[in-house]
């Protein structure tokens, strides 16, 4: 009998199979990542035309690009895009040419202080063409000619993202965002892919009170073009997380919302702490990920970010280190059990009215504490079903009765579903 895999490794089994595509901001490249992700999940798959104005923007022409390589006198391919997509500058121009290595040194992209290495570069908005390469690669070329092939295309097309909808019992929406246009990068950002698609499966199979969105899209244009078609919808948008670098050994970073006491910020610092894991909490800057776009002022949405280590703060960031072997299947499941911890609270968390403000409700008359006989928590459970009385006055909700009490948000939700029930307070 074959032994059972965990959701960890289910999820590196995915980053695995997604490696090897090639993708960028447009092109089949996405398309392809999504086709696999809607094997996993029914997607809703948006084309976007060339030249659509989208808030600022205007959605660029599709690249597309079927091989690519310098080859030296021999004919040997010394740099060869079909070895790692992270070989070509993304969105390289067309180029067909012999040239000596003199003129070539201009268009070759390296990391000196990481020689063994090869960077990940782009060129989105500016036409060019070029090719990454180990430093020591370079630095073993002889002078002479060589043959340069890239054979992209960059014509109109398309920018395509998709979204999946879990409904909840209310329109309110929860945003989980994460970017599939990185060509062969497996924390930045398949890991994060990866957990947001195992996390909709999970949500899938229950009816969460809030209505859960996740976009798959282009990191940049595909979160401004998303907003720029759903202006109609932002208002329903209440919070949020935009997942990236999910997967390393780091631990777990949340970088607040613009407006830093949103509740979803609220509930990712009480999560993180009551669990013990370590963790850093960051303020809002206006750089990073997509949190940027959902967190501009004229929208302002209460959308913070989960990372493990931040963009930028390993050695392996953007190169070819970030490759399969670099995400632990642990850590992956790690940051998807702090997503669904995240929500579970968001999800009950809510501002009660006590119904019996004139001094304490008489609880024993209504089966309250005898409902507790028993518990290993009895005491601490009476606690919580007094705090929640205290404190239900319609100016707090559980977080702040959890937070002020010092008792598990569990145990707080659930005296509040007992007092509630009996008629003591009211949503």
């Amino acid at each position: 009998m074959a032994p059972m895999t965990t959701p960890g490794e289910e999820m590196h089994a995915l980053v695995e199979r997604l490696y090897p595509l090639c993708r960028s901001i447009t092109g089949d490249g996405v398309r392809a990542t999504l086709d696999v992700i809607g094997e996993y999940l029914p997607l809703q798959v948006h084309e976007v035309p060339t030249g659509t104005r989208v808030l600022d923007w205007t959605v660029p022409q599709e690249w597309n690009i079927r091989d690519a390589y310098v080859a030296d006198a021999t004919g040997r391919r010394v740099v060869d895009f079909a070895a790692s997509s992270l070989h070509v500058l993304g969105y390289s121009v067309p180029v067909a040419a012999t040239m000596p290595l003199s003129e070539l040194r201009a268009h070759l992209h390296t990391l000196p202080d990481q020689p063994s290495l090869v960077p990940y570069r782009t060129s989105y908005y500016k036409p060019a063409w070029g090719f990454c390469l180990a430093q020591e690669t370079l630095d073993a070329l002889p002078d002479g000619d060589y043959e340069v092939r890239i054979d992209s295309t960059l014509a109109d097309g398309h920018l395509t993202y998709a979204e999946h909808v879990v409904p909840g019992q209310v329109a309110d929406e929860v945003i989980v965002s994460c970017h599939v246009c990185h060509p062969s990068l497996a924390n930045d950002n398949l890991a994060g892919v990866a957990v947001a698609t195992f996390l909709a499966r999970e949500l899938a199979e229950r009816t969460p009170y809030h209505t859960y969105r996740f976009l798959f899209a282009p990191g940049t244009i595909g979160a401004i073009t998303w907003l720029a078609r759903n202006a109609e919808r932002v208002e329903q948008v209440r919070h949020g997380v935009v997942l990236a670098c999910a997967g390393d050994r780091g631990a777990l970073t949340y970088k607040r919302s613009r407006r830093g006491d949103a509740e979803i910020d609220r509930v990712m610092r009480h999560v993180l702490t009551a669990s013990g894991r370590p963790h850093t909490i960051r303020e809002f800057t206006p750089y990073g990920y997509d949190e940027r776009q959902f967190c501009s002022p004229g929208f302002d949405l209460g959308v913070g970010s989960l990372t493990r280590t931040p963009y930028a703060g390993y050695p392996e960031y953007h190169t070819s280190a970030d490759d399969p072997s670099f995400v632990a299947p642990e850590a992956m499941e790690d940051t998807l059990a702090v997503l669904r911890e995240t929500f579970g609270v968001l999800d009950r968390n809510r501002r009660h009215l006590n119904l019996s403000p004139y001094g304490e409700p008489q609880l024993g008359r209504r089966g309250l504490y005898g409902a507790l006989g028993g518990r290993s928590d009895t005491q601490e459970a009476q606690m919580a079903m007094l705090w929640v009385l205290s404190l239900s006055d319609g100016g707090h909700d559980l977080l702040d009765v959890a937070e002020r009490s010092g008792l598990p948000f569990d145990t707080v939700a659930t005296a509040a579903d007992a007092l509630r029930d009996a008629g003591l307070i009211k949503a």
